[in-house]
This record gives structure tokens, sequence and C-alpha cells, in this order.
């Protein structure tokens, strides 16, 4: 085994214009209040290696072009479509409407181990503040919720790794015949 480079990884890359005509799942993620411009690029950039159809960057969550999201996402903010709502329930009522489950990332009182959760889609999943977490409106429009379970003294992981550890779960769950 030998490990690649760099500089041939980056020569096999495709350009924004190539990945533009990838399809995507249909897996669309809402950011309800991401305060770290870091996280948000760390989601762009977990949601490009996914194939996220749709990112909605809701309330203070921050939105390119900002060298804090770049610097995490590293161009991914120009691959993946995005778009800006003032609040996370007017888009996740839209979506709902459009047949998307709307699935949070959240503690609640019924929680489903992420692992044990029966997804359905088209999908939205939701996450939020790295403090309150998602908005209680959100939530209580939610399809269903899902946990990671935490084995140590934190009950919570930082919200962009929570989000790649969901959304990688979820991807490999989607409809081998949609992939």
């Amino acid at each position: 085994m030998n490990k690649i480079s760099h500089l041939d990884i980056i020569h096999a890359s495709k350009t924004i214009d190539e990945i533009q005509e990838i399809p995507r799942k249909r897996i669309r993620v809402v950011l309800d209040n991401v305060r770290s411009l870091y996280n948000v690029g760390s989601i762009f950039r977990t949601s490009d290696a996914a194939g996220v159809e749709m990112l909605y960057l809701c309330g203070i969550t921050g939105r390119p072009p900002r060298a804090e999201i770049h610097k995490a996402a590293l161009g991914a903010e120009n691959s993946v479509p995005w778009s800006h709502a003032p609040d996370s329930a007017s888009v996740i009522r839209q979506l709902k409407r459009e047949g998307y489950r709307i699935v949070v990332l959240e503690h609640t009182d019924s929680g489903v181990h992420y692992l044990e959760a029966g997804y359905q889609f088209p999908l939205c999943l939701v996450v939020g503040h790295e403090i309150t977490g998602v908005a209680d409106e959100a939530v209580s429009l939610a399809d269903m919720a899902i946990e990671i379970p935490m084995a140590g003294y934190k009950q919570s992981l930082n919200v962009s790794v929570a989000y790649g550890i969901a959304i990688y779960h979820i991807i490999s769950q989607y409809p081998a015949a949609s992939r």
C-alpha cells in the first residue's frame, strides 16, 4: 500500500462545473442558528463529500463569502447549493409540503439511536446551535429525532462532528437504486 500524494489527489479532483453535473441525493440540510463560521464551513465540506442536495443556512447561521467558512470548507461553499432564510421553521414547513421527512439531530424525550432509525427519503436533517441546539419550533415540526449516544462526561459532540457521523450513516441507508 502506498499513500497517494496531495498533488495527485488535487489533479484527480473534479471541477465545480463537473460537480454540478453529478446527481445529488434527495437529502437536504437545515443549519438552525449555527453560530461558528468554522462549523458552517466544515458542514459545507462534509455536505460536498456526501452529495447533499441543498443546505439552508437559517437565522444567525453565517453564510459565504466569509474567510472563516472558506478556511474550513476549502471551496466546498462553491459546490454545494445553499440559501439563507431568517428562520428554520418556515424552511421546514416548505420541505414538509414538498414531501421531505424532517429529522432533527437533537436530544429529545423520544429520540432514536441514529443507527436504529428508519430513514425515509426524501429527507431533511436539521442540526442546531452549538449550545441551545435545534429551536423548539423546529423540533415540534420534525417527524423524528435522532441521537448519537455519549459514553463520556460530555453529553454532546461538536455540531459539525455530529453532523458528519449522522449524514454518513444516513447516506449509507439511501436507496441503492438512487445513488
